[in-house]
C-alpha cells in the first residue's frame, strides 16, 4: 500500500509538465491555422450584411404589422401554397339545364285469363288489360320532366311522356277522336309550363296533358287496382291546348282549360272546348274535386287516315271533305273525393253525368258511380276493391243501351320499391247479353277475368307520375 501511494505521486509530477507543454503547442497551432481575413473577404462580408438589412426593410414595408393574437391565428390556419392555384370546384354532371331534370321509366306487363274463353281472346270494355290468355305489354314509358321551381328562381318547366304498348293504342290510337293518330301516338304527354308572378302564382301549361276528369289515371303503380274502371275507359284520356291553375286559397285550387276537344291533338271541327275544375282540400287527409267540361265534339271534316298517298299537296292525313251536322254539345259533370282515413285505410268515391246531344233533345246520356277501398295489410302487402255501376243510355259508352256493373278485388305485393306484383279478380255484368264467348255470335251477360300484373319503375320523380 505504501509503495502504491508513492508511485502515484511520482506519476502526477511527470504528467503536469507534459500537459502544460501540450496546451501551449495547441494554442500556437490554432493561431497558425486561422490566418486573418483578406481585404476582399472583408468586403464580401460587409456586402452580405448590407443586403440582409435591405431585405428586412422591404419585408417590413410589404407586410403590415398585425396584433399578436391575429398574427398567431393566421399562422395557425392552413393556407394554400402560393405557387399552386387552388382548383375550382367541378360542376355536377347534371348541372345547368339538367340540374333538376328527372329521367323516369316504367314497364307494365300482364297475363289475363277470361273464363268465357272469348273468340279472338278479346276482353270487352277494358282499357288496358284488353287480351285474354296472352303475355302482354301494357306499356313501356319514359317520363322526362323538369318542373318549375319558383323558390329557386326558375318559373318554367317541361314534361314529355313517351309511351309504347297496348295502352298506347287505347290512349292515343283511336281515329274516332284523332284525325291523324299515328303522328302523335308515342307521345302521351308533352307540355311546357310557366308560372306567372300573379298572386300566389298562376301556372300556365301549353301542349298535351293527361285529363284530370275521373279519379283514375294512366300509370298503374299509382292506382288502387290493375284494371281500369268503366269511367276511366269512357272519360277523356288527354287534351291539347292551354290550361291554367291557381291556388285561390290554401284549401282551394281553380283550373281553367281551353282545348281542341276530347283526345284531339289536332282539332277536327274548329270549335274549342272548355273546362273548369275545382279542387277542395279542407284537410291533409281529405280532397274533393268538382269538374265541368263542355264543347262541340262532332267532326266537321271526314278523316283521311294514312298511311297513304296524300290527297292534297300537304302532309298526309289532312282533309277538306266537309261533313254536315248536326253538331251536338258534350257536357261532362265529374266529381270524386278521396279520404285517407288512417295510414292503413283509404276510401274514394266518384260520380259522373255525361250528355252528348242537341240542347233541345233528350239524346244520349250516361250516369255512373264507383266506390273504392284500400287496406294496407303490411308494409309490402295491400288489398283493394272497387264496385261500379254505369247506366249507358243509347250506347254512348258501349254502343248498346244497357246497365253495366263490375266488381274488382286486387292483391298487391311490393317486394321492393320500384317493383309491384298485382293479382286481380274481376267480374263484369250486364242486364242484357253483351260479352263474348267461345262461340262466335253467342253472347253472355257476364265476363270473369283473373289477371297477374307486373310493374317496374325507376327514376328520381317522387309521388304520382
Amino acid at each position: 500500500m505504501v509503495l502504491k501511494s508513492s508511485r502515484s505521486s511520482t506519476n502526477s509530477m511527470l504528467i503536469s509538465p507534459l500537459l502544460s507543454a501540450f496546451l501551449a503547442c495547441s494554442a500556437a497551432f490554432a493561431a497558425d491555422t486561422e490566418p486573418p481575413l483578406t481585404p476582399r473577404e472583408q468586403k464580401m462580408l460587409e456586402r452580405i450584411d448590407t443586403l440582409e438589412q435591405r431585405l428586412a426593410a422591404l419585408e417590413s414595408r410589404l407586410t403590415p404589422a398585425a396584433p399578436a393574437p391575429a398574427t398567431v391565428a393566421v399562422v395557425n390556419q392552413p393556407q394554400p401554397s402560393p405557387a399552386v392555384a387552388a382548383p375550382e370546384p367541378k360542376p355536377a354532371q347534371t348541372g345547368g339545364l339538367l340540374s333538376d331534370t328527372t329521367f323516369n321509366m316504367t314497364l307494365d306487363g300482364y297475363y289475363a285469363y277470361n273464363f268465357n274463353q272469348p273468340v279472338g281472346q278479346v276482353n270487352l270494355l277494358r282499357a288496358y288489360d284488353v287480351m285474354s290468355n296472352s303475355f302482354s305489354l301494357n306499356q313501356a314509358t319514359m317520363v322526362i320532366e323538369r318542373a318549375p321551381d319558383v323558390a329557386a328562381g326558375r318559373r318554367f318547366g317541361v314534361r314529355v311522356d313517351l309511351q309504347y304498348g297496348q295502352a298506347t293504342e287505347t290512349l292515343q290510337g283511336n281515329p274516332i277522336n284523332e284525325p291523324r293518330p299515328q303522328v302523335y301516338r308515342p307521345v302521351f304527354q308533352a307540355f311546357g309550363t310557366y308560372v306567372l308572378p300573379v298572386g300566389s302564382g298562376l301556372t300556365v301549361d301549353f301542349g298535351k296533358w293527361a285529363s284530370a276528369l275521373g279519379i283514375e289515371n294512366n300509370y298503374t303503380k299509382d292506382q288502387m287496382n290493375y284494371s281500369r274502371s268503366y269511367l276511366f275507359n269512357f272519360l277523356p284520356f288527354y287534351h291539347f291546348g292551354f290550361r291554367t291553375s291557381y291556388n285561390a286559397t290554401p284549401w282551394l285550387n281553380v283550373n281553367y282549360w281551353l282545348v281542341n276537344g276530347v283526345q284531339q291533338s289536332e282539332d277536327f271541327n274548329g270549335n274549342k272546348s272548355q273546362a273548369v275544375l275545382l279542387t277542395f282540400k279542407p284537410s291533409k287527409v281529405l280532397s274533393w274535386n268538382l269538374n265541368y267540361y263542355t264543347g262541340v265534339e262532332d267532326r266537321s271534316y271526314a278523316p283521311a287516315l294514312n298511311p297513304g298517298i296524300p290527297s292534297l299537296p300537304t302532309q298526309p292525313g289532312l282533309s277538306t271533305t266537309v261533313v254536315p251536322g248536326p253538331f251536338n254539345r258534350l257536357h261532362i259533370l265529374d266529381s270524386y273525393a278521396t279520404w285517407n282515413v288512417n295510414p292503413k285505410w283509404t276510401l274514394a268515391v266518384e260520380g259522373d253525368y255525361v250528355r252528348h246531344a242537341a240542347e233541345s233533345a233528350s239524346g244520349a246520356h250516361l250516369s255512373a258511380g264507383a266506390a273504392y277501398a284500400r287496406y294496407q295489410l303490411a308494409p309490402k302487402l295491400a288489398l283493394a276493391g272497387r264496385a261500379e255501376y254505369l247506366s249507358d243510355r243509347y250506347g254512348l259508352f258501349s254502343g248498346s243501351s244497357q246497365a253495366l256493373k263490375e266488381g274488382t278485388l286486387t292483391f298487391d305485393y311490393l317486394p321492393v320499391d320500384g317493383f309491384l306484383m298485382r293479382a286481380e279478380w274481376r267480374r263484369d255484368f250486364s242486364n242484357r247479353p253483351f260479352f263474348l264467348t267461345d262461340t262466335s255470335g253467342v253472347l253472355k251477360n257476364e265476363q270473369t277475368t283473373a289477371t297477374l300484373g307486373l310493374v317496374w319503375w325507376f327514376g328520381a320523380k317522387r309521388g304520382s307520375w
